[in-house]
């Protein structure tokens, strides 16, 4: 049984052990009668170096086991300097996770494997590399993603080119063990001077003759940059882009999203990974880093859109509804709706007005002076997360931030929303299925309660409903302890 942490931002019910660095998700796969999440993983401290695959199962997602650590780098070894991102399947009765080998003396990670035959608790690399060497032409080669498909294995690896397009390179197999190289499967524009130099952790989902392709753009100057998603179809072992490329979630803090087709059902399964949106000063000071986002469903609608929603089997953690209200509310009267927990799960339908934006505003202070605003602008159809507030500690990053909202723009019609938060992570999820994910670090005391407010001229109708969610099921003691003295040059 959890209990809430004692560090008031470390989230409750999102996926994490209670120290140290993670970022992320990979080999995702069910097994057995369990889901299985693997991350990148630091046991020494909180920051990104000696990095291992952490590891949690679930039957259920909701309830949560922590495992030993999966893959750890060999000193000396091809994997010296970390075991780093890729994927995982089940295949006659074994797990084999995927995974970029990194070497500090290589530009590029070659692709290893290791595998499990007792559920995930011990794991055996391969004794030679399974793909050592990248195709010519290519300037980054890494974190490769396996999937079945027509009665043969495929995999993607993600790439930069030589003459500065970004690509996802296909390879295919039989066997798991010998790999064909087919080719480039999709790339960015060749255009000078614009797009990401490189894609990382790409990740692949069909449905029927349609598909999602989904890449963490990368560039040299800053590292990682956002996640992006290509809708299409495949011909002949090429992508082809149906549409142009779009934001798979418009907040400022996700990347290297995973993919995990549910088993027995045709439903895609998505993780992410939420960094810290703090110094990283105070991080250290905290002791740990980073978050997965929780489970969602990953849907294509029928005009070609990337839909998510919360995992519905999320809907068990909520425990007792806190807040229920319905209203409207004017410019000169905020309406106060009621107290709610750090950790808690909201749905609201809002009617905005014709002029200025309304919304909701999650009040973490008693004087009102720390907050963040979730609101709906119906000059520009946009939903706007507002963290500028949020946080009374200047090193905590602020902004303001949209994604699209068409409906907002619609007089009278309602505009659906579910907001996740817990403590310093927020999911805003619209009825379309567009999502905005962020971090922020309330300071003030409290308690947490929450407001309707408006700045237009007239009157903006809501209907808002609110349950403490229930960190029942995610065990975080003793998670993944590593049987390695700790190297004394990671020591934090």
């Amino acid at each position: 049984m959890s209990t809430s942490p004692a560090d008031p931002h470390l989230p409750a019910v999102h996926l994490r052990p209670s120290r140290n660095w993670i970022n992320d998700p990979n080999g995702l796969v069910f097994h057995d009668g369990h889901y299985h999440v693997f991350f990148q993983y630091n046991p020494y401290g909180p920051q990104h170096s000696n990095v291992h695959w952490g590891h949690f199962r679930s039957p259920d997602l909701i309830n949560w086991e922590p495992l030993p650590v999966a893959l750890t780098p060999t000193p000396g070894g091809y994997d010296a300097d970390g075991c780093y991102s890729g994927n995982a399947v089940s295949a006659d009765g074994r797990m084999v996770a995927f995974y970029s080998a990194h070497r500090n003396d290589r530009w590029w990670q070659p692709v290893t494997t290791a595998e499990s035959y007792d559920n995930g608790r011990t794991w055996a690399k391969r004794s030679e590399l399974l793909i050592s060497d990248p195709p010519a032409g290519t300037t980054m080669f890494r974190d490769p993603y396996v999937w079945r498909q027509d009665e043969r294995w495929r995999m993607l690896v993600g790439s930069a080119l030589d003459d500065g397009r970004a690509a996802a390179l296909l390879y295919e197999s039989d066997d798991l063990e010998i790999w064909t190289y087919c080719g480039l499967f999709h790339t960015s524009d060749n255009v000078p001077g614009t797009g990401p130099i490189g894609w990382e952790c790409p990740q692949y989902a069909t449905f029927g003759d349609r598909s999602v392709l989904i890449v963490s753009d990368w560039t040299p100057q800053s590292g990682p940059s956002h996640t992006t998603v290509h809708t299409g179809l495949e011909q002949n072992g090429r992508f082809l882009a149906a549409a142009s490329p779009a934001p798979l979630d418009h907040g400022p803090d996700i990347y290297a999203p995973a993919l995990l087709k549910a088993s027995g059902e045709n439903r895609w399964l998505l993780w992410g990974w939420a960094w810290e949106a703090r110094d990283d000063s105070w991080a250290h000071e905290a002791g740990w880093a980073g978050v997965l986002t929780l489970p969602r469903e990953m849907t294509l609608t029928a005009d070609g859109t990337v839909a998510q929603r919360p995992a519905r089997e999320l809907l068990d953690l909520r425990g007792q509804r806190v807040l229920h209200s319905t209203g409207h509310v004017t410019q000169s009267e905020p309406a106060e709706l009621g107290p709610v927990s750090r950790t808690f799960d909201l749905t609201a339908a809002l009617i905005p007005g014709t002029t200025g934006t309304s919304g909701l505003r999650l009040v973490t202070s008693a004087d009102g002076s720390e907050y963040l605003d979730i609101s709906l602008d119906p000059a520009t159809g946009q939903l706007v997360v507002d963290r500028g507030h949020a946080s009374l500690d200047a090193r905590a990053r602020g902004g303001s931030y949209t994604a699209p909202c068409p409906a907002a723009t619609r007089p009278g019609t309602p505009v659906e929303l579910r907001v996740i938060v817990d403590r310093s992570i927020a999911e805003v999820y619209l009825a379309d299925g567009q999502v905005l994910t962020l971090r922020f670090y309330p300071l003030a005391d409290g308690p947490w309660r929450l407001q309707a407010r408006t700045t237009g001229t007239g009157r903006s109708d809501f209907a808002v409903e609110a349950w403490d969610l229930a960190p029942i099921g995610i065990r975080r003691e003793s998670v993944l302890a590593d049987p390695r003295q700790e190297p004394a040059l990671t020591r934090p």
